[in-house]
């Protein structure tokens, strides 16, 4: 044997270089005997040459990271054919095991140790709280043992676990249980997973917990089983979790026709987790913030954010693990693709107006963002230092609104037939987003050529639209007209396929029948924009209409419209279409705040609030006292954007003005509208006070809309905020009067929080809430509050839930004191990311991403940014997720 440790400069990948695998893995047979400091882990691999792949006499290099800092051991034993390998005959290095002479066939046979407690990256066999826990995804299972870690070898997995039933009585792995013995001291549990897997859904855990059981009845007869395992003390916040999964199960049987193919379902939650959960087959690890909920423990973003989760997880029982990606240049066809599916399941269970406002607004706020900055790359990326950073909104959220985009296109009929298609033809396989765009065009018949550069180009297509009325004629001509801006490596672009839905409001608020270039097409039709410029001919149209479209966001575009304000005033108050009737109000929003920063900028006083605006908002307001109203949608019309759109509108972050701005007209607007404000709160009360909770669409509705109200109201008077905190009854109303309290200063906030903290000090995920609601506040003095809290004893950076909530919540959810003129936040976050390196690159690599947006910022802030970046990367053995990143924001 021969072994060398080399540290090399970070190497990229590029998609163009793929090749099949030289080996495949049939089956694989792991004993792993489980200890904190001390687990054994033998492989055993069955493997032979692959006849798909060009070469047949090269080594068999398998990879296997050996490393004190992730607890990867060295290797202990090594067999092939069952005859120990004698030391020449292979190679071993800190990343590799090479096998000289491997022939066609053979069985190999590895063993060795690793020490879970010391493994802090949280990527392969690691402990946490009582258990110890694995995650795989993407490369992790290198750091257990020596395997082809690449999602293209799929085999079929036996597990045998071995632990002390007093330090481990929960022994789970992949698959149905073949057996369990115990002796008293020892337990011993074997597992089989019958369908072939790539190894980055292999998973294990080992603990001390106890499960919410249940069980679930498919289409076909076939009764499943089903676990949700905790901590003995949170097992009563787990109900919400199991309905949702039940529901899960039922709603894939009904869209999609995909059923459930094990025996049984186990989901456990630990508290220390990358990632928000993992889809490891038949055993789901979750991060407890998408497990645990109680009406006074979770509020209603909460209890959706659980139900989407968990039906993301299990829909990847079939987008993600029956079919695989290829490659990880591939990663959307399973993330996007199953994100689009999690987001029809939240909308089918609830309220589809509100979700798809929702996904629009993070997609703008995070992707667009992305998709205009230096780390920009296309759903489909061609090229990688370190996979982890590729785990992205654009990968996700953009590649959700690529497979809607076939739905929108192909109708939602033809699209199921492409999914069946899909399903059937790569079930057991490693498939690509070329073989997602081959099924839809085999079943529809349409030329896709085009659609595919929806994976191939980078950034977010900006769509002008302008309208010409003929009243001779009584004819409606609308011109769109598309640009995509250049990307990193991608300087020129090509026209893409958006399709507009589109309809024409006629003077009464209804939907005007449509004659599209001479041809009949209802009273909604899908325009496809698929050259820089086409003008479509409305034919019948009597009165000057007013266009609505994009109507349900139909692709994830910039749109610019001619829209005059009495346009938008008009849209607000009648367009049917949910997410462009928000719109209206939005951009209606965007404009008076637009007014008010230059104002500020050229030095002239606080301007008063259009009062066209003003008796629109009111009217819009008053419609939640009428019968059928919609208090969730009249919730989202009339919240002000956030400083994060408003930066993105203006074109440059000037933060503090828009701040001022922004809470000028929140406070003028509450004088304004108090009578009314007072009227509604009260009707909203009388309906949700002395009632029980529910995760319900109408009660969220009441209650979004009352705690926007009360926002507003302590705008004039802080009161309304204590009063608030005072007759909270759930976690949703204490939540937004401990952020409203969060503004104030004084014994009275001191007090309140030393409170929330006294009664939730045993709780995680609530003191997670305690550490965000303070790094949040937009008070003066914020960054001293975020920095002291760094020292506070509940504090601790190892914990990426504990790091989100202070680090990155103030990052990200705190742009008026993140940027902040003295640099004081920038160099809070560089110093956090630093340390956070050290240990868990893959958390730090992702707490970067507010530094790299350092061009919308002005000159002094740019430097000031582009200076901790250079700092990160100075740091003795900075990672290769860091460095990818940091040295693509300064390139």
């Amino acid at each position: 044997m021969s072994t060398t440790t080399t540290t090399a400069a970070p190497r990229t990948t590029h998609r163009r270089h793929y090749a099949p695998p030289p080996f495949l893995v049939d089956t694989v047979a792991l004993d792993l005997t489980l200890d904190e400091g001390d687990t054994r882990v033998t492989a055993t691999l069955t493997l032979r040459r692959n006849p798909s792949s060009p070469t047949k006499t090269e080594p068999l290099v398998l990879d296997g990271a050996v490393s004190d800092a992730f607890g990867s051991g060295p290797l202990v034993a090594i067999a092939k054919d069952g005859v120990p390998l004698p030391a020449d005959s292979y190679s071993l290095d800190a990343d590799t095991l090479t096998i000289h002479a491997p022939g066609d066939r053979l069985v190999l046979s590895t063993t060795r140790r690793l020490s879970p407690k010391d493994n802090a990256s949280l990527e392969g066999l690691y402990a946490s709280g009582s258990g110890l826990f694995t995650q795989c995804e993407a490369e992790g299972f290198r750091k257990i043992t020596w395997f082809p870690d690449r999602p293209d070898v799929l085999s079929t997995y036996t597990v045998t676990l071995r632990a002390k039933r007093s330090r481990f009585p929960v022994l789970l792995s992949n698959g149905n249980k073949q057996s369990e013995l115990d002796d008293g001291e020892w337990r011993v549990a074997t597992w089989h997973d019958p369908w072939p897997k790539p190894c980055y859904l292999f998973a294990v855990v080992a603990a001390d917990l106890v499960a919410r059981s249940d069980s679930f009845t498919t289409a076909s007869g076939k009764q499943v089983t089903l676990n949700i395992w905790v901590q003995a003390h949170d097992r009563d916040q787990t109900a919400h979790c199991m309905e949702s999964l039940k529901k899960s199960m039922a709603w894939d049987e009904t869209r999609f026709g995909r059923e459930y193919d094990l025996d049984v379902f186990n989901l456990v939650a630990v508290s220390d987790f990358n990632m928000g959960a993992m889809e490891n087959k038949g055993l789901n690890i979750f991060n407890t913030k998408y497990v645990l909920a109680r009406p006074d423990t979770a509020t209603d973003v909460d209890f959706d954010g659980i139900e989407a989760v968990v039906g993301h997880e299990y829909f990847h029982n079939w987008s993600g693990n029956r079919v695989t990606c290829r490659d990880w240049f591939q990663l959307s066809l399973k993330e996007g693709f199953t994100v689009y599916r999690d987001q029809e399941f939240s909308s089918d269970v609830g309220s589809r107006a509100v979700k798809r406002i929702d996904e629009v607004r993070r997609l703008r706020s995070l992707q667009f963002p992305e998709d205009a900055g230096p780390t920009a790359h296309p759903v489909r990326p061609d090229s990688y230092v370190e996979i982890s950073n590729f785990y992205t909104v654009t990968i996700y959220e953009k590649g959700a609104e690529v497979v809607r985009l076939y739905e929108t296109i192909l109708g939602r009929d033809m699209f199921r037939k492409g999914t069946d298609l899909y399903f059937a033809r790569h079930d057991g396989q490693a498939a690509t987003c070329d073989d997602f765009l081959a099924a839809m065009a085999e079943v529809s018949g349409r030329d896709l050529t085009q659609f595919s550069r929806w994976y191939g180009q980078a950034g977010t297509p900006a769509v002008t639209s302008s309208g010409q009325y003929d009243a001779e004629q009584a004819t409606y001509t609308l011109t769109l007209t598309q640009t995509m801006p250049p990307t990193p490596g991608q300087p020129d672009k090509l026209p893409m396929v958006i399709p507009v839905t589109t309809a024409l409001l006629g003077k009464d608020g209804r939907r005007v029948p449509l004659i599209v270039d001479g041809k009949p097409a209802g009273d909604e039709v899908v325009l496809e924009l698929d050259a820089a410029t086409r003008t479509f001919v409305f034919g019948g149209v009597g009165d000057r209409p007013v266009p609505s479209l994009l109507r349900g966001f139909s692709a994830p575009v910039k749109l610019t419209t001619d829209d005059n304000e009495a346009s938008l005033r008009f849209r607000l108050a009648y367009d049917d279409d949910p997410f462009n009737r928000v719109e209206a109000g939005q951009e209606l929003y965007l404009r008076e705040l637009e007014l008010g920063v230059d104002g500020v900028h050229e030095g002239r006083e606080p301007w008063p609030p259009s009062p066209e605006l003003i008796e629109a908002l009111k009217t819009a307001l008053a419609s939640s006292l009428l019968p059928g109203a919609d208090h969730a949608l009249l919730a989202l019309a009339l919240s002000l954007p956030g400083l994060d759109v408003v930066g993105d509108r203006l074109g440059w972050a000037d933060y503090t003005a828009a701040h001022r701005v922004r809470e000028g007209l929140v406070t003028t607007l509450a004088r304004a509208m108090a009578p009314l404000l007072a009227e509604v709160d009260a009707a909203l009360s009388r309906e949700l006070d002395g009632r029980p909770y529910a995760f319900e669409p109408r009660a969220v509705g009441l209650r979004s809309l009352r705690n926007l109200i009360v926002s507003w109201r302590s705008r004039l008077d802080e009161e309304h905020a204590y009063a608030h905190l005072q007759r909270a009854s759930c976690m949703t109303d204490v939540q937004t009067a401990l952020a409203l309290v969060a503004l104030s200063r004084g014994p009275r906030r001191e007090a309140a929080f030393a409170d929330f903290y006294a009664r939730w000090r045993g709780e995680a995920l609530m003191i997670d809430k305690w550490f965000t609601l303070q790094a949040q506040s937009t008070r003066a003095g914020a960054i001293d509050d975020v920095t002291g809290l760094l020292s506070h004893e509940a504090f601790s950076l190892k914990n990426p839930n504990r790091a989100r909530a202070l680090v990155s919540a103030f990052a990200m959810g705190n742009p008026l004191h993140f940027h902040d003129a003295s640099g004081r936040g920038y160099a809070f976050l560089g110093e956090q990311v630093r340390a956070l390196d050290a240990f868990n690159p893959q958390i730090a690599a992702r707490f970067l991403t507010p530094l790299t947006r350092w061009r919308r910022q002005d000159a002094p802030r740019q430097e000031q940014m582009k200076s901790e970046l250079r700092r990160v990367l100075e740091r003795p053995a900075c990672s290769r997720d860091v460095f990818e990143i940091a040295s693509k924001a300064l390139a």
